[in-house]
């Protein structure tokens, strides 16, 4: 991000956009995101449907301090309280955005503590793996990680970046580039999950998604909707309002009221009971 807003600045007349991040100068160096919580969201109801011992992990590459990846478990909680509200989220964090070793093993750690549905935020196809190895459920995320481990994905959240490229690269051929950043979702078709699995395919989690879905295109829901409860007993928000964008890139510091993080011991930093259980098998 800082080498692309050098060499913008030393280039005027090339155009330069950057992938998440926050800087850009309004003239020929943007940046562009997106929506990603809301198929967060979406995945979650996959998620709160599938999962029988109600624990359901999370392995996040940054900790509370990063909007982008606290605002995806939050939206993720969500989705999965608004379907079952007995599930809890417990989130192991490598502060890596790719590490191959702890993505691994925190994927393990929390089947071994009793999740029995896999979320990612991370770089690699590890959590998905872990989740096949031990007979588990996975969430995949970037890209459709079925391809890799079609028995244990359930969906995956996905961008779909040719939505942003292919409008910034005419932009230029018809010589309209603004300079304005960009900041798109599901109506833009930026951002969704993949296809249910087989293993959920049925029809009252299909018909779930899709009202939500309907909800979150036709601007009626928009995930961050109202009053909500953290893990801390705060409450972010007011009725009948939802967070603004900028809230939602850069000031979301607090977990949903479902969450829990383990620290490096395996241990959730709350205090509270994180019950050990192998039992993972459906009734």
């Amino acid at each position: 991000m800082n080498v692309t807003a050098e060499m913008a600045e030393e280039n005027p007349d090339v155009f330069f956009a950057h992938g998440t991040g926050y800087m850009s100068n309004g003239k020929n160096f943007t940046n562009y995101f997106g929506r990603i919580y809301q198929a967060r969201y979406l995945s979650g109801i996959a998620a709160g449907r599938k999962t029988k011992t109600n624990k359901i992990g999370y392995v996040a590459a940054q900790d509370i301090n990063n909007s982008e990846v606290t605002g995806g478990i939050d939206a993720f909680a969500l989705g999965v309280y608004s379907v079952n509200p007995d599930a809890k989220i417990y989130v192991r964090i490598t502060n890596s955005w790719f590490d191959m070793d702890k993505e691994k093993q925190y994927a393990e750690d929390l089947v071994d503590a009793g999740c029995d549905v896999l979320a990612q935020h991370c770089d690699t196809s590890f959590p998905q793996q872990v989740a096949t190895e031990h007979d588990v459920w996975g969430i995949g995320y970037n890209s459709d990680m079925s391809k890799d481990t079609p028995d244990a994905t359930l969906c995956s959240v996905i961008w779909n970046w040719s939505a942003y490229y292919t409008q910034a690269v005419q932009s230029v051929i018809e010589g309209k580039w603004t300079g304005e950043n960009y900041y798109g979702g599901m109506k833009e078709g930026l951002v969704d999950i993949t296809g249910l699995s087989d293993t959920l395919n049925d029809e009252e989690t299909i018909s779930l998604i899709n009202d939500a879905r309907a909800s979150i295109l036709n601007g009626s829901f928009n995930v961050f909707d109202g009053e909500i409860e953290t893990n801390t007993g705060d409450i972010i928000g007011k009725k009948n309002s939802t967070l603004d964008d900028a809230t939602i890139t850069g000031g979301i510091n607090w977990y949903f009221k479902t969450v829990s993080v383990l620290n490096d011991d395996g241990e959730l930093t709350d205090g509270s009971e994180l019950l050990i259980t192998d039992d993972t098998s459906e009734e």
